[in-house]
């Protein structure tokens, strides 16, 4: 049975302001895979777990058409409303239950959604979609993020483990202690000759520390938090927030005073 998350309206909107979207580098290593096997035009891409967009509207440039699917009304209210190229449409399904004919997409990605579906019928239905050569994507990231600002980089990344380690207890049984396993198990369980798989791409990208608070805030482990305490579940992200940023300040201030 596929797990629901992320599907109330104050979440939704936060995913959306927070959620990173999946860095150029990986989306072009997609590509890559997949003009090697079909050639010509693009037509079809389906983004399974589409949540608010982030990762569909990347996917505009390159294929005819783009559809986002998701179980959320929530989410796809959020996806539809926002500005958005014009050959991509959101659409309400189960991952389990693609609207789609036979053999008819080049793509079908799931983008950090992946580990929270019914693998094997999720699995069964792309492979019902797919068009011989096309592609099966499932892309993800890591919880555990790593912070740089200057000389206080390994003191905030301190900070930062204390942050996750907080927050692991409340993990979703679903997905065990690592959503990496999870990923490594669906690998093994495709049967296709020709697959591949890449452990790991690290992308750096600038964004406030509010900005990385709010990404944190989205992920099932404080949401699961915060549904059994909400209080301290916002005391520990006001926490780190002000530890995080003195030691930021101490920095400037010790960078002012010897010049």
């Amino acid at each position: 049975m596929a797990q629901r998350h992320f599907e109330g309206k104050d979440h939704a909107e936060s995913y959306q302001r927070y959620r990173v979207s999946p860095p150029q580098e990986l989306v072009d290593e997609v590509l890559n895979f997949l003009r090697k096997r079909i050639q010509g035009y693009l037509d079809l891409a389906v983004d399974v777990g589409c949540g608010s967009g982030q990762g569909t509207e990347l996917l505009a440039p390159h294929f005819l058409t783009v559809v986002g699917i998701d179980v959320s009304p929530a989410q796809l209210e959020i996806a539809s409303s926002k500005e958005h190229a014009p050959n991509v449409s959101y659409r309400q399904s189960p991952a389990e239950e693609l609207p789609f004919e036979d053999g008819v997409a080049d793509l079908v990605t799931s983008m950090a959604a992946a580990h929270w579906f019914d693998h094997p019928r999720f699995l069964r239905e792309a492979d019902r979609i797919l068009r011989p050569g096309g592609c099966l994507a499932l892309l993800s990231y890591t919880m555990d993020f790593e912070l740089e600002y200057g000389e206080s980089t390994s003191k905030l990344n301190e900070i930062c483990q204390e942050f996750y380690a907080a927050l692991h207890p409340f993990r979703k049984a679903y997905i065990g202690s690592s959503s990496l396993e999870v990923y490594k198990k669906i690998y093994d369980s495709v049967s296709y000759n020709d697959k591949e798989w890449h452990e790991c791409l690290k992308c750096r990208m600038i964004m406030p520390l509010s900005g990385f608070i709010g990404l944190v805030e989205t992920f099932s482990t404080y949401q699961g938090f915060l549904e059994k305490d909400p209080v301290e579940a916002k005391r520990l992200s006001q926490t780190i927030t002000d530890r995080c940023v003195r030691v930021c300040m101490l920095v400037c201030w010790y960078a002012d005073v010897s010049q």
